[in-house]
């Protein structure tokens, strides 16, 4: 079980909130051990918008598991909105001490600044403050108009509904892309992770179609990549024949089959397999390879992000 701890700040946005604790909520739907607490200094806050928040004054007790959100609030500036007294910002100081992940929504950014979280770290907000963050906190590294950053287990995110595209990339992280997909597809939002990085997650990337064929047979490979798949079988799962599914996975993934979509997918996985250390051999077995020269091929071609025009 993983506790998700949102802290709440007097007129904090009800869309900073209410995004993230939607998608772990909705992950939680999904069959994983979500749970959501809130916690704030008093036990009512008001939100920006005038709707009054309960909240719980003590903290749970946190394993390294479990993340704590800090959604962003109204003020005109980081320095005029509200500021976390000291015990808060212990508790956050502490749980990421203790190698627990700790994240924030807008200017949510300013309570980790505080808490000294931001040092040496990349990190971002909405663009209005941005600048502001920089001149509060020269130590950060502030990353300019992207959706989020993660810089050892800070995780930052700019205004308001970008807090869903952060919730929905360490969905992907924990969990893999796969129920990131399921969780954005369930709340009809774009399944989108381009954080800071150069380029998204090709299962997400091309999950934003509304073909449900495509999806069912999305799901099945996502769920299999690892596995052989033929066109058959996959064929069959959706209802159609060979022929309607290599049509409609076309058309709705921007020109990908079926297999250079599970290509994709084992290329990706396989990289940050290498990345964190694992040779070429090994990283080529885990994700489904007999050897390591079909992945080698792969990595010599575009990347992911290109392989759709391949």
């Amino acid at each position: 079980m993983s506790r998700v701890v949102f802290v709440l700040l007097p007129g904090v946005h009800l869309l900073d909130l209410a995004g993230p604790a939607q998608v772990f909520s909705t992950a939680a739907d999904f069959g994983r051990s979500y749970v959501l607490d809130y916690v704030a200094e008093e036990e009512q806050v008001v939100s920006a918008q005038g709707l009054p928040l309960t909240a719980r004054t003590r903290w749970p007790e946190l394993t390294r598991d479990d993340l704590v959100v800090v959604p962003g609030w109204r003020a005109p500036t980081l320095r005029g909105g509200p500021a976390p007294d000291d015990a808060t910002l212990r508790h956050l100081r502490a749980h990421h001490a203790r190698g627990g992940t700790v994240a924030s929504v807008c200017a949510g950014a300013e309570a980790l600044g505080r808490a000294g979280l931001l040092d040496g770290r990349r990190c971002t907000t909405h663009h209005d403050v941005q600048e502001e963050l920089a001149a509060r906190y020269p130590r950060a590294l502030v990353v300019r108009d992207v959706l989020f950053t993660t810089d050892d287990r800070i995780v930052t995110s700019a205004g308001i509904a970008s807090g869903i595209d952060l919730a929905l990339h360490l969905l992907a992280v924990r969990h893999g892309p796969g129920l990131a997909a399921q969780v954005a597809r369930d709340m009809v939002v774009y399944a989108r992770r381009n954080g800071h990085e150069p380029q998204a997650s090709a299962m997400l990337r091309h999950r934003s179609h509304l073909d449900d064929t495509v999806h069912r047979v999305q799901d099945l490979i996502d769920d299999r990549f690892t596995e052989p798949l033929p066109l058959s079988t996959l064929a069959a799962s959706a209802g159609v024949s060979e022929r309607t599914l290599t049509r409609l996975f076309g058309r709705a993934t921007n020109g990908l089959t079926p297999l250079r979509y599970q290509q994709t997918l084992r290329l990706e996985r396989a990289e940050y397999l290498i990345g964190h250390g694992s040779t070429l051999e090994t990283a080529a077995r885990e994700v489904g390879f007999e050897d390591a020269r079909m992945l080698r091929r792969l990595r010599s071609r575009p990347t992911p992000g290109d392989l759709a025009q391949l």
